[in-house]
């Protein structure tokens, strides 16, 4: 049976949109990512690079969340629009703008001890840019590649369903179109199940030293 490595972040979840829309059985294993579980030697084995989300799929290790929605995608053929470079510029497009400029927006937002101006400026004025780019394009299309639902809006909606928190509280009001999307999709049963399966493992609340030292590593090596 298919392992899936995860917890409750964004890019997980929307691989576990994918597996619940999907109909595959998988096991789910979490990576405690607050706790270090990230760095655990048999995790490494499965992933080099210490993230979540990543899969074991009867020996076949995949990790990168885009990269995992791709293989499956593949593999079971569902959820492929026809318009392969379409596909691909899209979830390039997801890949290397949407979440991480998002990621370090969220970082310097909320989690960054030091309140630097620019980093922060430069992060937000990123995701923003990024959002409008998805925003106008869905303003023509109901769908990212047309009318067809498809993993590249399970790779929007991981990171867009969260706006608020990269954001701030106002945040969907400067792109309704992807607030149309991120709703249409979050109103699915399969997303649903996404979202919920952290709830079946306790995963560390606290974000205090030992989280910060697990979770920005850069921090620990200051530190030393």
């Amino acid at each position: 049976m298919l392992k899936f490595y995860f917890n409750g972040s964004p890019n997980p979840t929307k691989v576990a949109l994918f597996l619940e829309e999907a109909g595959i059985a998988f096991e789910p294993v979490a990576v405690d990512t607050r706790a270090g579980d990230q760095f655990k030697p048999e995790y490494l084995a499965i992933n080099p690079n210490a993230k979540v989300p990543a899969i074991d799929d009867g020996g076949v290790k995949v990790f990168d969340s885009n990269a995992i929605l791709l293989y499956l995608a593949e593999k079971t053929g569902k959820f492929l629009p026809a318009n392969r470079g379409e596909l691909l510029s899209w979830l390039m497009f997801v890949a290397t703008g949407v979440g991480p400029y998002s990621g370090q927006a969220v970082h310097f937002r909320h989690f960054s001890p030091e309140k630097i101006d620019y980093a922060h400026n430069r992060y937000q004025f990123e995701a923003q840019r990024h959002f409008a780019i998805l925003n106008e394009h869905l303003g023509k299309s109901r769908y990212m590649v047309g009318d067809s639902y498809s993993i590249v809006d399970m790779a929007v909606w991981g990171w867009a369903r969260m706006i608020p928190f990269v954001l701030g509280e106002d945040g969907f009001s400067k792109y309704p179109n992807v607030k149309r999307l991120v709703d249409e999709i979050s109103a699915r049963p399969a997303a649903a199940k996404a979202i919920a399966l952290k709830d079946k493992f306790k995963f560390k609340a606290e974000m205090d030293d030992e989280a910060r030292r697990n979770m920005f590593k850069h921090l620990a090596v200051k530190a030393a």
